[in-house]
């Protein structure tokens, strides 16, 4: 009776924290299918009288979406194809090679980690800034092409393989380059997948850097361009929704696809073989 009556305070825990996370994603579909009145009515309505599905014609009216859509995937693809070479050879070095410092060498990335992101918002400005990089794809990309927790992911999958493995490649003639891309990458791929999919879905959902580092609207992202339903006027709530759904559903998709990826490759990155 106990076991059961835990079982099912689990799942009414598990049941409200399910609904706190669905009720935003709620509230945003409905508001972009309400009219302008009922986006802002108070008490709020939980769902419009009549869905008004021309919001999202409007939305895309109002700012060029096809043109932010065009920089999110570009800026996304590269920064996240720039990141997996990256940590991957990064991961290799450190575990099948041997150098003067390797140990220390890591611990300093590691530490890293710990250094707020918003202290290097300054530095990295102004570094592009004298690099005359400033609102071109080069300051969107560069500074994300490589990722201290991306490297620590790879790293600790590639550790869990056995280095018996690699003995025997080596006598086999196998070349280290040959080896990382032909066994560790393919035995790696639900941990790789793993850090694909978060690179992808913050990569796609940054606001803040594509703010700072472009100016002119050809350069903008999608997030970015969200901003063009807030004007000194007020905001168009039933646009900006309907224009959010359009940048969030993609993702949400993404995630759905790759999600036994991640829960696979997180459970990888614990273990030790």
């Amino acid at each position: 009776m106990a076991s059961v009556s835990k079982k099912i305070i689990i799942y009414v825990l598990l049941g409200i924290g399910a609904l706190t996370m669905i009720i935003p994603f709620y509230w945003m579909i409905a508001t972009s299918l309400k009219t302008a009145g009922e986006a802002t009515a108070m008490p709020p309505i939980w769902w419009p009288v009549s869905m008004v599905f021309s919001n999202y014609v409007e939305a895309f009216q109002v700012a060029p979406f096809v043109r932010y859509l065009v920089n999110s995937v570009i800026v996304t693809a590269l920064s996240t194809l720039g990141e997996v070479l990256t940590a991957i050879l990064a991961a290799f070095a450190f575990t099948r090679l041997n150098f003067y410092g390797k140990d220390v060498l890591f611990a300093l990335l590691l530490a890293t980690m710990m250094v707020p992101g918003e202290l290097l918002i300054i530095p990295n400005f102004v570094t592009l800034a004298n690099l005359d990089w400033i609102n071109t794809y080069m300051a969107l990309i560069v500074p994300w092409l490589a990722s201290v927790l991306s490297v620590f992911i790879v790293k600790q999958r590639f550790e869990s393989i056995s280095d018996n493995l690699y003995y025997a490649a080596k006598i086999d003639g196998c070349s280290d380059f040959r080896f990382l891309w032909q066994v560790l990458v393919p035995l790696s791929r639900s941990s790789i997948i793993t850090m694909v999919v978060l690179k992808v879905i913050g990569s796609w959902n940054a606001f803040l850097w594509p703010l700072l580092v472009t100016n002119d609207t050809e350069m903008r992202t999608l997030p970015v361009g969200l901003q063009a339903f807030t004007t000194e006027a007020g905001t168009r709530f039933e646009l900006l929704m309907a224009a959010s759904t359009f940048v969030i559903v993609p993702m949400i998709v993404f995630y759905m696809i790759f999600q036994k990826y991640i829960i696979k490759g997180i459970a990888n990155t614990g273990t030790k073989g």
